[in-house]
């Protein structure tokens, strides 16, 4: 979501704003999570406890507590079918967290209630987190450049399992997309820019898959750029021509992130010929997901139907 730095996460939660720890998370009633590993995940490591789950208990978006997901080692999608009429496109969702945590319903199952109200198969890949080796003394990793190693492994693999049973969930192979918020905005760019190689030796026929995603849609994505240069891409993320059709949102006020991000990703989109579609706001600031508020940023999911109409991945009308 949401939590794009280390500093602001250890903030909201080690400063105690969630409720009381719960149980590992799980769908609502009629859905089920299945593993996406065979057996042990690969490059696994160990993190500081088991899975668990929590409710916001002071912070709210449009009024309303959220969601979050901590310490998953054991990566999981659950696929939710269209409502109504079958468009056969697919998507893929990030729910984001600034890869400390999954915001599952703000930024996961809400987005799967509006993707299969408009025909479109949902799958909610909850990935790994954290995705690196992280120090937990100093609060740190390697690097500040965001490479999600585990999450994009798990983003791989989830593309081609979506392929893989492309008829036995009734989708189109040739529509199965990607849609990301903050740090899951960073895995969409991240999934979008390094599909030709598996970062991990392939278990099965359906790594034999490509995991390029057939359209991008990146909501408040972080991590984007880097350096003190306004608009100098992420060097973690060679854009090609390859690159799949695009499409940003970001508010301007965001004090999260930042609206360079998108710009500068919108930029290397650009130069490399790939098409893009990206809407800026002046108010919306950061982690709004898809709950209405009197902001004009939150009719985007509109936009983004009609986008995805414009590329032919569904029927306008």
């Amino acid at each position: 979501m949401t939590k794009h730095s280390i500093s602001i996460v250890s903030f909201l939660f080690v400063c105690g704003v969630l409720g009381a720890q719960q149980t590992v998370w799980q769908p609502s009633a009629g859905q089920t999570q299945v593993a996406i590993w065979p057996g042990t995940p690969p490059d696994a490591y160990g993190v500081p406890g088991t899975e668990y789950v929590e409710t916001t208990k002071d912070e709210r978006v449009a009024g309303k507590p959220y969601v979050w997901v901590s310490n998953v080692t054991r990566p999981t999608i659950t696929v939710y079918p269209p409502k109504g009429q079958n468009t056969r496109a697919a998507v893929v969702v990030f729910p984001g967290g600034g890869f400390e945590g999954l915001a599952i319903d703000l930024e996961g199952t809400e987005v799967c209630d509006w993707l299969t109200s408009e025909g479109v198969t949902c799958v909610l890949l909850k990935y790994r987190v954290p995705s690196l080796p992280y120090d937990w003394h100093c609060k740190c990793r390697p690097n500040d450049l965001a490479i999600s190693t585990l999450a994009l492994e798990d983003a791989q693999r989830t593309i081609g399992l979506a392929r893989f049973h492309a008829a036995e969930w009734h989708i189109d192979p040739r529509k199965i997309g990607v849609l990301g918020f903050s740090a899951g905005g960073y895995l969409v760019a991240e999934i979008s820019a390094k599909f030709g190689r598996r970062l991990y030796t392939p278990f099965d026929a359906a790594d034999k898959e490509s995991c390029r995603p057939d359209f991008a849609v990146g909501v408040y994505p972080g991590h984007l750029r880097v350096g003190e240069h306004a608009y100098k891409l992420n060097p973690n993320l060679p854009v090609t021509r390859q690159t799949p059709p695009t499409f940003l949102v970001q508010a301007e006020d965001d004090s999260v992130d930042g609206v360079n991000q998108s710009l500068a990703y919108y930029i290397a989109l650009k130069n490399a010929g790939v098409p893009v579609e990206m809407h800026l706001y002046a108010q919306g600031g950061h982690a709004f997901g898809l709950r209405r508020t009197k902001l004009p940023i939150t009719g985007w999911p509109q936009l983004v139907e009609t986008w995805l109409g414009t590329i032919g991945m569904v029927r306008i009308g």
